[in-house]
């Protein structure tokens, strides 16, 4: 749900003047956004739109052209996803990544895993640290020892994004997490997201759904064709506006 935000600081991230082309299309062509702690930004456009191009740049799956990348104020080199992890970048892709053979503990640490001092993993220890953040961020968590497939969307969900947050995630970027889900599902993902604005994460959503976008977003970034229509605050702004912006191309008035 959008609250204010303090912009009078340093974002966390900016990108300026972000370049990407394959060929001859400028896939992203000159866009600058940015985004701050505790705040949601939605990143939108129809398929092609270059929305998604300028996130893994961000992600560090595609290497920018040119522009920049600053974090805290800082020009950051992204050029892989270690990278992007150091920078406390972490990506929550729409089909998560997660191991459906596994428990929440096992996928949180999957890579990662806790060992004894004899070189064994630790489950034990996983389980209470697993325990530790997911009751922080889903407190009605309990099915610890399911492996993920037979854990609802939202649970995943949960799971993936507090592995993120267990390993210190500070710009999270999510790529339609209410997809697919049903309403009970979206509303624990909203809570979610809430919960992770309140101890300052900042995110950036990628998203098609204008509604969801509107219930979950701070601010909406529209792109076109490559280039930033504008962006703008959503509680200042209709659906009918931000439509507008992803299919005329159009600045609403009170456009930023």
């Amino acid at each position: 749900m959008p609250f204010d935000i303090d912009r009078t600081g340093t974002p966390l991230i900016e990108l300026k003047n972000m370049q990407k082309a394959f060929g001859g299309i400028r896939a992203v062509d000159d866009v600058s956004i940015d985004l701050y702690p505790g705040e949601v930004v939605g990143v939108l456009g129809h398929n092609g739109a270059g929305k998604s191009v300028l996130m893994k740049m961000v992600s560090g799956a595609l290497q920018r052209d040119s522009g920049e990348i600053l974090v805290n104020g800082k020009s950051a080199d992204i050029n892989n996803p270690r990278d992007a992890r150091n920078y406390q970048i972490e990506t929550i892709y729409q089909y998560l990544a997660l191991a459906d053979n596994l428990d929440a503990a096992s996928n949180l640490f999957l890579g990662r895993e806790l060992v004894t001092p004899m070189g064994l993993v630790n489950d034990a220890a996983m389980e209470a640290e697993t325990r530790k953040i997911m009751g922080r961020l889903t407190p009605n968590f309990r099915r610890f020892s399911t492996p993920v497939a037979g854990l609802s969307g939202g649970q995943r969900q949960s799971v993936a994004i507090s592995r993120a947050v267990y390993f210190n995630a500070k710009i999270l970027i999510m790529d339609e997490p209410t997809a697919a889900l049903g309403v009970e599902e979206t509303a624990m993902v909203a809570e979610l997201i809430d919960e992770l604005k309140k101890q300052g994460i900042g995110i950036f959503l990628i998203d098609h759904d204008i509604h969801q976008v509107k219930n979950l977003c701070d601010r909406a970034s529209v792109m076109k064709n490559g280039k930033l229509v504008g962006t703008v605050e959503v509680d200042k702004v209709s659906e009918d506006d931000i439509l507008g912006m992803i299919i005329l191309g159009k600045k609403p008035e009170i456009a930023e």
